[in-house]
Parts: C-alpha cells; sequence; structure tokens
C-alpha cells in the first residue's frame, strides 16, 4: 500500500523588514516624532528608508510656493528610492504625519543588499512597479474624476485597501488639509463629503477615523 504523499512543504513569506534589521545589513534606525522631516527637497540623495510604523507625506514645492502632497506612504513601504536611479536631490519632502519608526539604509548598501538577496529585490521591485501603477492611477484619478470619488479613492489607498495582506482600516490621525492638498480641492469641500460619507455608513469616528469597505462603491459608482 503506497504512503500517501506528503504535501509540499511552503516557504514563509519574505520579512523585509526581518532582514533590513539583520546584522549583516548597515542601516540606523530612526524614530520621528509628528511632523518631523524625513529629509527636505533638495537634500542629498544618498539614503533609502523603509517605514517600520507610522505615515509619511511627500510633497512637492513649486518655485511660485505652492505646495502639493503627491503621496502618502505607511508602514512596509520604501521611500527615497529614487537614490537608485541616479537622483542625486530629493525632488520631495518627507514628513511624518504621525510618529514613524524607519530604517535608513545607504545607497550603496542597499544596492549591495539587492544584489545579494533575490527575495529582497523581488520584493523591491514589485514594490517600485506597483507604486508606478499608482502615480498613473492618480494621474488619471486628478484629470477625469469628481473631488468627491478622488476623496474616496484617497481615504482606501490610506487604508491600504486592496492589498495581499489585511487592510488596516483606521487611518492615522490625517488633518482634512492634508487630505484636501492630497485630492486637489478645498477643506471645506472635504469637509462636506466626509460629512456625507459618515452619515451614509462609509467611514466612522469611533477611537479614529474607520474606513468600511462600502466607501469603494463611491469610486465605481460612475
Amino acid at each position: 500500500m503506497r504512503k500517501p504523499r506528503k504535501p509540499p512543504e511552503t516557504k514563509p513569506a519574505f520579512d523585509v523588514e526581518q532582514f533590513l534589521s539583520s546584522s549583516g545589513i548597515s542601516r540606523t534606525v530612526r524614530d520621528y516624532r509628528a511632523r518631523s522631516v524625513l529629509f527636505a527637497q533638495g537634500d542629498r540623495a544618498d539614503t533609502v528608508l523603509y517605514l517600520r510604523s507610522g505615515a509619511v507625506k511627500l510633497t512637492v514645492l513649486s518655485r511660485g510656493g505652492r505646495e502639493a502632497v503627491v503621496a502618502m506612504l505607511g508602514a512596509g513601504d520604501f521611500l527615497g528610492e529614487g537614490a537608485l536611479a541616479g537622483q542625486t536631490r530629493r525632488i520631495a519632502t518627507a514628513t511624518a504625519v504621525v510618529a514613524t519608526g524607519a530604517l535608513v539604509i545607504g545607497k550603496n548598501e542597499m544596492i549591495r543588499a539587492l544584489h545579494e538577496e533575490r527575495a529582497l529585490s523581488d520584493r523591491f521591485i514589485s514594490y517600485v512597479l506597483a507604486r508606478n501603477i499608482r502615480v498613473e492611477a492618480d494621474l488619471v484619478d486628478q484629470l477625469f474624476n469628481r473631488s468627491e470619488k478622488r476623496l474616496a479613492r484617497a481615504l482606501l489607498l490610506l487604508a491600504r485597501y486592496g492589498r495581499d495582506e489585511e487592510p488596516d482600516l483606521v487611518l492615522p490621525k490625517i488633518s482634512q488639509e492634508v487630505l484636501a492638498e492630497m485630492v486637489g480641492t478645498t477643506r471645506s469641500r472635504v469637509n462636506f463629503f466626509m460629512n456625507r460619507f459618515r452619515k451614509l455608513g462609509f467611514i466612522d469616528y469611533n477611537g479614529g477615523l474607520r474606513v468600511n469597505r462600502s466607501l469603494v462603491s463611491v469610486v465605481l459608482h460612475d
């Protein structure tokens, strides 16, 4: 009688933070208070950061003095990766929205780690491609969608909706002014839409801003 075959063992998912925190990687562990600047537009681009916790906004300042929020990042995200693509200066300012923890890795050290650890390289490439897709989607969003739909999409992205892992539907404390900058509208309009979302049950204010999955209906509705 044949013995039943054992199912193949599945490898545990590659833990980026654990790998980057290992003794073989030269890095600096840093904690930032809310509103602290991780790096500023025009600074030398010689490090890559991996966010362990918290939330960071990326803003760009025009020559005319206008500031725009171009991205919101959270735990598990990289930032400053442009240093690996030949950028010598930061093209945006990274500011902690809430208390944030990060691993800061030198450019050359990050390149070495990517060359030596295929799993890290695969995850990093997937991340960069996903960021590129999101930038394209953001552009389409700004060009064609109403501000209400743009706000709903921004909230879902901040809640990490649609990722492989379980989304974190309770958002860090983010002001309506920041949301308005992200969406490209006024604070009063954001306040109006947030009240509407709350009345419709799409969001809750219970110990923080909770985004309910039903909010996706606003994005899908034409």
